[in-house]
């Protein structure tokens, strides 16, 4: 604390000193000075004479110069709190896109350490200054502190930094990754995260990476989710180095390889039915049919393939260990019947391999050097290399990393489809799911996917984020580019100007070269600005339309308006413009004559501690700039003080938007 510093709080707590009992005691100064500063202690001497001086000059004051002193200093004291708490919420809401007043309490504390018996007071001033600025956009946070002179040391996130990725016994030039969805349904969140270890893996390395469809189900595969596969690979920007493998393509050698396991007495055919063969797994109990010659397997085999058998009736198991604590060694299905024709294949085969079957024999022989897949696969990593020695295989290098998943928004099928089937969501791009599908409708961008799962890196913690995270990424990647646009929300209040009519040129974006353009104001203008706003508007009181013109509250009479088929409480403010530029207050506003009817989407979490969550989607209607009927569908944009959305349908009577984020 330097000099002038310490004269001035010692000058106050003379003044209060003084109050209290008709005198200021430099002593009581003093020691109250070392109990708050106990580092002034080194300097005790020097403070006491300091300590002197103030109450000496306090001491030749009046009882009301006293009082009248103390009332402007505390008064100046709470201003120069709230503009301290002001600068915090700034900076941590251009540190994290959006401001958390709880984040900065302790910073304030520590600099008015006096204050801390008033935390309740300064988490409400904290809450109203937060609320006041996460309204704001980045250009005009970024002028606000600008004039504040605050000073930003922005820092990056750890979660958006991408961790490079290292792969154990790698040669550089050598590496071949694979990426093997099952073409049953759509590409999510947690395949992406896959995807990209995969494939920068393989670039890290100067590899390259395999796409294969693991498509050994014929009940569940179609050609379609194959066709969105590889929409939106291309979409993520990646590119497969060859073209893509089936497993199903590999069908003659999987029989040959079964009959070799069975030539070595490492695989029969098992007549049990399903209950049977659970029971036993459970109870490691080995089933009879373990006893069967290798010629009678052999034979049965055969009619596997043939397609002698019904479903259910046989399966080709491996001999594992069914004794063993891993319960994926008790005797596994390596082949079984399904009879449902093949989307590929048609009806040329109805004996069908396992993925545990499939996965190390493919991973081997198409060159594989490192396998990465989820967690939840560890378990079966020792029946995977177990195969390959029955097989004389090589052995790639596996690796488990954690599932990706969001918190609030499923990414199983066993969940998805119910609520599809229910109509309670769209399809697999409803804006609440976390599908790709999802994600590009909603506006999220590839690169920003990229990032988010890559900061994640090959750990093994799990994480179930929000989607905070990913918007974040991605608010940064779309700010630049977003055009602006007018947008009130319903309900509104109504201002009725009194002005001439005007062209206004407005810059689409605040700082980039988006172009302009031209908002036609008649003369005697109807405005429509958010009801919040004109809620906390007095008669009297002047505020200015953004980019527009400056103007002060005649009168102010409360209303029912109409939207549509809605009604809403409101006001009709009754205004006179101003010459005035340099107005605190600034408002969103939409020209009725120049607005069109428009909806925003908003996604929220769809379940609730496992639950459906009824309310999941909000549909905010309002007014918009008619400027939005030029723009193109899929664009981005920014509704100003609203926040970032994407220009979804375009309907006769409105426009729809997918909201992003703030």
């Amino acid at each position: 604390m330097d000099k002038k510093e310490i004269k001035r709080q010692a000058h106050n707590l003379a003044l209060v000193c003084a109050k209290k009992y008709k005198i200021a005691f430099p002593k009581l100064v003093l020691d109250y000075l070392l109990k708050k500063y106990p580092d002034l202690n080194e300097n005790k001497k020097e403070i006491l004479a300091i300590a002197f001086e103030e109450c000496k000059k306090v001491n030749k004051l009046t009882d009301e110069k006293i009082n009248k002193k103390i009332e402007e200093t505390f008064m100046d004291e709470d201003q120069e709190l709230k503009k301290a708490i002001k600068i915090e919420i700034i900076k941590n809401a251009l540190e994290y896109s959006k401001a958390d007043p709880t984040k900065i309490v302790g910073k304030i504390i520590s600099k008015f350490p006096n204050k801390k018996n008033q935390i309740k007071q300064i988490m409400q001033i904290a809450i109203e200054q937060a609320k006041e600025i996460n309204q704001l956009s980045k250009e005009e946070l970024n002028q606000i502190a600008k004039d504040l002179n605050v000073q930003i040391t922005k820092k990056e996130s750890r979660l958006e930094q991408p961790q490079k990725i290292k792969l154990p016994n790698a040669e550089y030039g050598k590496v071949i990754t694979r990426f093997p969805p099952e073409p049953s349904g759509y590409l999510h969140i947690g395949h992406a995260k896959a995807i990209f270890l995969d494939y920068l893996a393989a670039k890290e390395y100067g590899g390259k990476m395999l796409l294969r469809f693991d498509d050994t189900n014929p009940e569940k595969e179609k050609q379609e989710y194959v066709d969105k596969i590889l929409q939106e690979l291309n979409w993520l920007g990646i590119k497969i180095d060859q073209e893509p493998t089936y497993s199903s393509d590999y069908m003659i050698r999987f029989y040959e390889f079964a009959k070799k396991m069975i030539k070595k007495q490492k695989a029969y055919v098992c007549n049990c039915d399903s209950e049977k063969i659970k029971e036993n797994r459970i109870k490691k109990i080995e089933c009879e049919c373990r006893k069967k010659s290798i010629e009678q397997n052999l034979e049965e085999f055969e009619k596997m393939i043939s397609g002698q058998y019904q479903e259910g009736e046989v399966v080709l198991r491996y001999v594992g260990d069914m004794n063993s604590e891993n319960t994926t060694l008790r005797d596994p299905t390596l082949f079984r019947i399904i009879k449902t024709p093949h989307y590929r294949q048609k009806e040329k085969y109805s004996c069908w391999p396992s993925y545990d079957f499939c996965a190390p024999i493919l991973d081997s022989i198409e060159g594989v050097t490192h396998a990465m897949r989820s967690k939840e696969y560890e378990l079966r990593d020792e029946l995977y290399f177990s195969i390959l020695d029955c097989l004389e295989l090589r052995k790639p290098i596996l690796i488990s990393f954690s599932r990706l998943a969001i918190k609030g928004m499923p990414v199983s099928k066993r969940l998805i489809n119910p609520l599809i089937e229910q109509k309670k969501v769209s399809g697999y791009d409803d804006p609440r799911l976390p599908t790709l599908a999802a994600l590009r409708r909603r506006g999220i961008l590839p690169k920003a996917i990229e990032e988010f799962v890559t900061s994640f890196g090959l750990t093994k913690v799990e994480s179930e984020p929000n989607l905070d995270k990913l918007l974040s990424i991605n608010k940064k990647l779309i700010d630049p580019s977003a055009k602006r646009r007018f947008f009130v929300s319903f309900p509104y209040a109504i201002l009725k100007l009194k002005n001439k009519a005007r062209n206004l040129e407005i810059k689409n974006h605040p700082t980039n070269e988006l172009g302009k353009r031209t908002l036609k104001i008649k003369e005697n203008a109807t405005i429509y600005i958010p009801l919040l706003d004109a809620a906390n508007l007095n008669e009297g009181e002047v505020f200015r339309l953004k980019d527009f013109c400056s103007l002060k509250v005649k009168k102010k009479t409360p209303t029912k308006i109409e939207f549509f088929d809605k009604k809403a409480d409101s006001y009709i403010l009754e205004v006179e413009e101003i010459e005035l530029e340099n107005v605190e207050k600034k408002i969103q506003w939409v020209d009725e004559a120049n607005s069109t009817k428009v909806e925003v989407l908003v996604a929220k979490e769809l379940f609730i501690d496992e639950k459906y969550n009824e309310n999941s989607l909000e549909v905010i209607e309002g007014f918009a700039e008619k400027e939005v009927l030029n723009d193109n569908l899929k664009e981005r944009f920014q509704f100003e003080r609203f926040g970032f959305v994407i220009l979804d349908k375009k309907y006769t009577d409105k426009l729809s938007y997918i909201f992003i984020c703030k």
